[in-house]
C-alpha cells in the first residue's frame, strides 16, 4: 500500500483545531487498535495448547495464515482517519457546557 496525503484542512472541518482532530484520531486509533489486537488473541487462543510437533504442520499453517490476514487489515490510524472523515466518530470537548 503506497502512502497517501491527506489535506489537514479536511481534519479540521469537524473539529476546532488541528490539535483537537490529532486528540480525537489518537484516541479512535487507539480503540480500534484494541479491538483488531481483541480479536486476533480472540482466534489465536483456538491453538493455544497444541503442540508444535510436525504432524500439526496444518494447525500451524492456519495459524500462519490467520496472522497474516491480520496483518493486511488497515492500520487503525488509516481507520481512524476515514471515521473523521466519513463523519462517523462522535466526540465532545468536556470543557465546553452543553
Amino acid at each position: 500500500m503506497g502512502i497517501r496525503t491527506i489535506n489537514v484542512d479536511q481534519l479540521t472541518t469537524q473539529c476546532d483545531t488541528i490539535y483537537e482532530s490529532v486528540v480525537v484520531l489518537s484516541k479512535r486509533a487507539r480503540q480500534v487498535a484494541a479491538k483488531q489486537k481483541a480479536e486476533l488473541d480472540d482466534k489465536l487462543a483456538y491453538y493455544e495448547g497444541f503442540s508444535s510437533d510436525m504432524e500439526n504442520l496444518r494447525m500451524q499453517e492456519e495459524q500462519a495464515r490467520v496472522s497474516l490476514e491480520f496483518e493486511t487489515q488497515a492500520k487503525p490510524p488509516e481507520v481512524a482517519i476515514q471515521d473523521l472523515l466519513n463523519n462517523e466518530i462522535y466526540f465532545r470537548n468536556p470543557n465546553e457546557e452543553n
